[in-house]
């Protein structure tokens, strides 16, 4: 991997890690989009052949250590995300932007039922309904960050 889009890709992930700790108003914080696992959705499906489970895993790794959450909650559930993503990417490609945006919802809501299944294996208390509202916001959002993101790697030509 060359070491501008490396340095792009982390830079990228630094940034939603920043986005998703930046204090909001308490009846906004139930609507951040999820915006480490829409990162890690997009740089597998837009380097397929470089970017893998293995950058899920660590993404979601250091999103536990930036949240303070359970070490290996997120870890686990990017890594199922990332291996869907990974199967999925050739026929998300295909896809519209109204039906990727589908196919991202279904998959960071994979994502949310095993954070879910983790904060119960492990008797924390069940988050409330809101706690669904992220995916939802997520994946709305996903067309336009999809072309921003899409813009980055045109303009700087890393694929």
């Amino acid at each position: 991997m060359p070491g501008r889009t490396l340095w792009i890709i982390l830079l990228t992930l630094g940034g939603a890690g920043l986005l998703t700790v930046v204090p909001m108003p308490d009846g906004a914080a139930d609507y951040r989009p999820q915006w480490v696992a829409l990162t890690v959705i997009f740089w597998i499906t837009t380097l397929p052949n470089r970017i893998g489970v293995f950058w899920a895993f660590f993404a979601g790794l250091m999103l536990d250590v930036v949240t303070g959450s359970l070490l290996g909650r997120h870890a686990l559930s990017f890594s199922v995300m990332g291996y869907l993503t990974v199967e999925l990417e050739q026929r998300i490609a295909l896809f519209r932007a109204w039906q990727q945006a589908v196919s991202i919802w279904l998959i960071l809501t994979v994502e949310r039922l095993l954070s879910l299944w983790v904060l119960s294996a492990t008797n924390q208390p069940t988050p409330a309904l809101s706690y669904w509202t992220a995916t939802f916001v997520s994946m709305l959002l996903w067309p336009w960050f999809a072309i921003v993101l899409r813009g980055i790697v045109r303009r700087l030509d890393l694929t």
